[in-house]
């Protein structure tokens, strides 16, 4: 009988495990794959959402725990963080003995997985190669590009700066972006009940329109205070329903969580609702039933693309990221966003966008984990063009 390949999911914080619960089916189901998961840094801080517990409910094993995550929401700790995590993976993929290391995006922890995994000669296969994001985070995925073997892409522009780099063509995928194929089979509903019994706040109608917000720090920038408290200023004024998710634990994520901790301690705003985290099909829900997403998140580039969702995307941290006719730009700039949210609101929603879907993405990216040749030993691809 032929030995299945092991396949080595990490899985770092509770959006890593809300966008892959599709792709992690697709590697179960499939014949010739075993599975395991190590679940690291955030995803096991209750503060950032109870993923063990949420993979629990799915019937999904947690094969390795790593506890790797400083405190301080500083740039010493991210630095810091990455070095404990590249010991605790280590030790981690030594236990499992994985024939192959798949890790997703551009966050610091998923770096000390990738060089944990290369110095270990681990092929790695890495998703969400090659997109832009106009940070550190944007070094980071770099980074790993050039450690990592097996490349699957969100879209084509992406896929030609991994060639660009110098990896094999050969090894180089466009699959799209394996959440979206999750957002084609959602059919889960969401009630005002179930929104306003987690987090902190009013209690809002979701008959009613809705605002979402996901505003993230920038680890390269000083003023992530100020420029919540402008957003928060903008909401507040404008008076639509809201709901404002927690930010993710990057360098700057203090000054974000105080500004809004102020703000709703003297504020207390009759019209927004605070919250941490929601389990992945009721985020989707929420997400469907909302008029604008308003922040810096990936989502609204990627999610609401396929969706349709207006979104409103602030700043510097998606700089260069390829997105679909949905997304509205804005500075740091009060009356730069709120004339981008009225815009958006007026706007309605928007035609679906292929920009990052691919259909069968699970399918496909478990398909070549299964098939594909393996190897350790990497060389710099030089392109045939003079």
């Amino acid at each position: 009988m032929l030995k299945k390949r092991t396949v080595c999911f990490v899985i770092t914080s509770q959006i890593h495990y809300a966008r892959s619960r599709s792709l992690i089916r697709a590697i179960r189901a499939h014949p010739e794959l075993e599975l395991k998961i190590a679940v690291a840094a955030s995803a096991i801080l209750p503060q950032y959402g109870d993923v063990l517990t949420a993979m629990e409910e799915d019937g999904i094993r947690c094969d390795a725990k790593i506890v790797m995550t400083l405190a301080g929401g500083s740039t010493v700790a991210m630095a810091k963080t990455t070095g404990i995590g590249i010991t605790e993976f280590a030790t981690a993929f030594d236990n499992l003995r994985p024939d192959i290391v798949l890790i997703r995006g551009d966050r610091y922890e998923v770096l000390a997985a990738t060089v944990a995994a290369g110095y270990m000669n681990i092929p790695i296969a890495h998703l969400e190669g090659g997109d832009l994001s106009g940070s550190i985070d944007e070094s980071v995925r770099h980074a790993v590009t050039k450690i990592a073997h097996i490349h699957f892409t969100t879209n084509e522009k992406s896929a030609a700066r991994v060639r660009q780099m110098g990896e094999d063509p050969k090894y180089v995928f466009v699959s799209g972006c394996p959440e979206l194929e999750q957002l084609a089979e959602h059919d889960a509903e969401i009630t005002s009940a179930e929104l306003n019994q987690r987090g902190v706040g009013s209690d809002l109608n979701l008959q009613k329109p809705l605002l979402m917000v996901m505003y993230h720090p920038i680890t390269s920038e000083k003023d992530n205070r100020k420029h919540t408290e402008t957003l928060l200023n903008v909401i507040h004024t404008m008076g639509i329903q809201t709901v404002w998710f927690w930010p993710n634990v990057d360098a700057g994520t203090d000054d974000v969580a105080k500004a809004i901790r102020v703000f709703r301690e003297k504020v207390r705003p009759a019209h927004m609702h605070f919250i941490t985290y929601f389990q992945p099909d009721k985020f989707v829900a929420l997400l469907k039933k909302s008029a604008c997403l308003v922040g810096n998140s990936s989502a609204g580039i990627k999610e609401c693309s396929y969706l349709g969702i207006p979104a409103v995307n602030i700043g510097h941290r998606q700089d260069g990221r390829t997105r679909g006719p949905n997304v509205q730009d804005a500075a740091e700039d009060a009356d730069a966003i709120r004339t981008a949210i009225e815009m958006q609101l007026k706007h309605g929603k928007y035609p679906m966008s292929d920009v990052y879907y691919r259909k069968d993405a699970c399918a496909y990216i478990a398909n070549m984990l299964a098939k594909i040749p393996l190897y350790t030993q990497k060389y710099f691809h030089e392109s045939d063009r003079a």
